[in-house]
């Protein structure tokens, strides 16, 4: 037997709220230092509060159009929100795993570490390197090429801010410089850091430009590009109508360069009217002189007068003058 709704569940379940009318968008931005808030895609959230601690992952050639870095993949969290603005921190990137498979080879050797690192402004980050040799290499030529890379890495970030850390690694910088050190002992087939992470973050940079010059300068351009777009529409439309207007002058030219045999059509069809009278004016057979003619032309005559054209010459000229 079917349970009857009361009327009080009825009424509640029509006051039921639409949760999907109560979300909004959010626009995700880089962080301030070094990417100056640059939009790196969208989110939807009922408030603050669910976009808060939301990890967004893109490849870097989404993030700066590199195509060479399509394997990388970047990783952003959300930790602050200004209006519709999610702001938030860089925290590591990693290489995509088949890449990684691809270039390691049979007949070649593996060289990877996680080397924990300080920038000058407190951030505590992790990086694991990897380089692979051309050929399979000692236990000891690894450790050695291993002590290099780690002391490099280790240099660089105690000079360096978090915002050159991330700059170096992505743009190759880092890794080049570490095959540049270990180069010399034993000849490197490639070198990546193939993944870090932020473990602990430090003193945030205020230094850069604010929000709302990015809102601004965001504005001007838009404006620029919807007039260049209007300019560019209002060109195409002059441009035809122009071609509309000249459709009658380019008609009259091309009638004007028809064939004179063409434009005689009219002009044949009236002599036809005109070569009547003519016939009729040779029809009469008593303007000719038959006697002058021979036997021959005097039978073809009657034939096509449809008379008989037996007999002598005086009987055909008889027979065609009656």
């Amino acid at each position: 037997m079917a349970k009857k709704v009361s009327a009080k569940a009825r009424s509640a379940a029509r006051k039921q709220r639409d949760k999907w009318k109560l979300k909004r968008w959010y626009t995700i931005r880089a962080p301030r230092n070094p990417w100056e808030f640059k939009k790196i895609g969208e989110t939807i959230g009922e408030s603050d509060e669910h976009i808060m601690d939301r990890v967004y992952e893109m490849t870097q050639q989404e993030f700066n159009g590199d195509f060479t870095k399509m394997h990388v993949i970047l990783r952003f969290r959300v930790t602050e929100c200004v209006g519709q603005d999610a702001l938030t921190t860089f925290i590591g990137h990693h290489h995509q795993t088949d890449h990684i498979r691809r270039q390691i080879r049979r007949y070649r050797g593996k060289v990877d570490d996680v080397v924990d690192v300080v920038s000058t402004d407190g951030y505590l980050v992790r990086l694991k390197p990897l380089i692979i040799t051309q050929k399979r290499v000692q236990t000891t030529i690894k450790q050695a090429m291993r002590a290099k890379a780690r002391e490099l890495i280790v240099a660089f970030a105690a000079k360096s801010t978090y915002a050159k850390i991330q700059t170096q690694i992505l743009d190759g910088t880092m890794e080049e410089e570490i095959r540049k050190a270990v180069k010399p002992i034993y000849p490197v087939k490639s070198v990546a850091i193939r993944k870090s992470q932020l473990l602990q973050e430090g003193v945030v940079n205020e230094k850069g430009k604010t929000l709302d010059e990015i809102h601004s300068e965001e504005a001007r351009s838009d404006a620029e590009i919807k007039a260049k777009k209007a300019a560019a529409l209002a060109s195409a439309m002059e441009d035809e109508e122009e071609e509309v207007a000249d459709a009658p002058s380019i008609i009259d030219a091309a009638e004007a360069m028809e064939p004179a045999s063409e434009k005689a059509t009219p002009a044949e069809e009236a002599p036809a009217e005109a070569a009547e009278p003519v016939a009729e004016k040779a029809a009469p057979a008593a303007d000719v002189d038959h006697s002058s003619m021979t036997v021959a032309e005097l039978k073809e005559l009657l034939k096509a007068a449809g008379k008989p054209v037996s007999g002598k010459k005086a009987d055909l000229i008889a027979r065609l003058n009656e």
